[in-house]
């Protein structure tokens, strides 16, 4: 009997839903939109930027880090989910060229454990020192009956928002004007990051219906397999901004939900063009996960890897063909580990290459 298959939906993210539940939101903030004091918003593929200035854009942008924040629990270990809440909102900053200024952490807890605190502010000054941004402010409340988890005592909720500058309109990422031929340069992810752990957690652990006990570790790896999906999302501010400030970057992505389907955002700012891929080496915690699920609740196809995990890149740019050396030495000069992983197209499609197979995505 054939074994059924798994995808992000059944493991409790119905993309198409939360596609359709964001349809009106133009129509109901478009109102705010006037209230900009000095001029015009600029939209950009992954939102807007507004101006402070005759030549200053702010970005601003707040961001979760989702079901991940059950597995310190798992491990018993709360001291690096803070890098994960600063690396996603200060990765998304950077798309738009922007220069993180400071964050800010907003975190739902079930009680205000001493130790417990200590350990996730301790990650959030991490992450901050690594984007180079201060943290003047921040909020934890105590809301018991919100916040369930594996032990309430410890179960909390973990957002953090980012106000970013960008001084010059040579500094704006656009994400506009791209052609066929055009290159998409990969930075290297650190594993997981904090996208698609819905699915991982519900394959891997024991404790959502999994294959694995949390400090098991499976053949082929050195460490507990809790410990492998807790890594802490990479921080790109320093490579990114390196980069930009000394050659023109195109497109960037910042490769969290939904995956490579991302970059259909940017097929609506250049029409015409599409995006093939062809250079992937993931961490082999993505194998483990596509290996075990049919163990325990069903196969996932290659499509949905694709369309839920980073597979390895966890930032992109998009950048001209003879710019590709300049920046990959840029960025490599910064601590970025980058290959070129992909290019522009005229097919109108997003295509994976990948162990030997070609995968539509869109």
């Amino acid at each position: 009997m054939k074994k059924k298959e798994y995808d992000y939906t059944a493991a409790g993210v119905n993309r198409n839903l939360r596609k359709e539940s964001k349809k009106s939101l133009r129509n109901l903030l478009e109102p705010t939109f006037k209230l900009s004091r000095y001029g015009k918003m600029v939209q950009l593929p992954f939102g807007k930027i507004f101006p402070t200035g005759r030549r200053t854009w702010m970005d601003l942008t707040i961001e979760g880090v989702g079901t991940k924040v059950l597995l310190p629990q798992l491990a018993e270990k709360y001291d690096t989910i803070g890098i994960d809440g600063v690396a996603m909102a200060v990765n998304d900053v950077i798309r738009s060229g922007a220069r993180p200024l400071s964050v800010v952490d907003n975190i739902h807890a079930h009680e205000s454990n001493p130790d417990l605190v200590k350990g996730w502010i301790k990650g959030i000054a991490r992450g901050a020192i690594e984007s180079g941004c201060p943290v003047p402010g921040g909020e934890i409340g105590d809301v018991a009956e919100i916040i369930k988890g594996l032990q309430e005592s410890d179960a909390f909720d973990m957002v953090v928002a980012s106000v970013g500058e960008i001084r010059g309109e040579k500094a704006i990422i656009r994400g506009n004007n791209l052609v066929p031929g055009d290159r998409i340069i990969g930075l290297r992810s650190s594993g997981l990051h904090s996208n698609g752990i819905s699915l991982a957690r519900k394959v891997l652990f024991k404790s959502w219906g999994g294959k694995f006990y949390p400090f098991d570790i499976p053949d082929g790896f050195d460490r507990e397999i809790v410990f492998e999906a807790l890594e802490p999302t990479k921080i790109y501010v320093k490579p990114v901004l390196a980069a930009n400030k000394e050659h023109k970057i195109k497109a960037a992505v910042h490769i969290t939900g939904d995956a490579y389907l991302k970059f259909g955002e940017l097929m609506k700012f250049s029409k015409g063009i599409g995006f093939s891929f062809d250079n992937f080496r993931p961490q082999p915690i993505f194998s483990l996960i596509q290996k075990v699920a049919p163990e325990v609740k069903g196969t996932i196809s290659d499509l949905e890897m694709f369309r839920t995990f980073n597979m390895g890149w966890g930032f992109a740019l998009v950048v001209a063909a003879e710019d590709v050396s300049g920046i990959l030495r840029r960025l490599k000069r910064n601590g970025a580990e980058a290959e070129i992983i992909g290019s522009v197209t005229g097919s109108g499609k997003i295509i994976v290459k990948h162990g030997g197979k070609m995968i539509v995505l869109k």
